[in-house]
């Protein structure tokens, strides 16, 4: 029965990480878009970083010792096809640490990427999900 809870929670948990991580690359370009200093600029900047640190970061840490531990408990770390997840996973994590850099980025008003790069980063989580999901549905190794 802990278990399915623990299921439940993962699923939330990686719900709530990857609207952020959906989300958050549309602020950036929005922001890419203002001029640094203007009010606009800096109501990005709260809205980012709130975004980041308060949900991205938690659902983040909750998804991988959720799932680490479903991994163990109903796996035994078994499976060509849960490793993959793993590694895309981690893939996913790397993406969310560059979201953090480009933050920063754009907190301190250093804006060295455009707006088309950050409508093209917001593809990655997508790619990633989908693979990741058939990997967990189908589990086709």
């Amino acid at each position: 029965m802990l278990d399915l809870w623990l299921k439940a929670l993962h699923v939330a948990a990686v719900i709530s990480w990857m609207a952020g991580l959906f989300y958050l690359p549309r602020l950036f370009v929005y922001h890419a878009g203002t001029v640094p200093g203007s009010e606009a600029s800096e109501t990005f900047k709260v809205m980012e970083r709130r975004l980041y640190r308060f949900i991205m970061r938690p659902a983040m840490l909750v998804t991988w010792l959720v799932g680490l531990w479903l991994a163990w408990s109903s796996f035994g770390f078994q499976g060509g096809w849960l490793h993959a997840k793993i590694a895309l996973v981690t893939m996913m994590s790397g993406h969310h640490a560059l979201q953090g850099r480009w933050l920063r980025e754009l907190a301190e008003d250093r804006r060295s990427r455009s707006a088309r790069f950050f409508r093209i980063q917001n593809e990655v989580p997508t790619l990633l999900m989908l693979a990741i999901l058939v990997l967990v549905i189908v589990k086709p190794f």
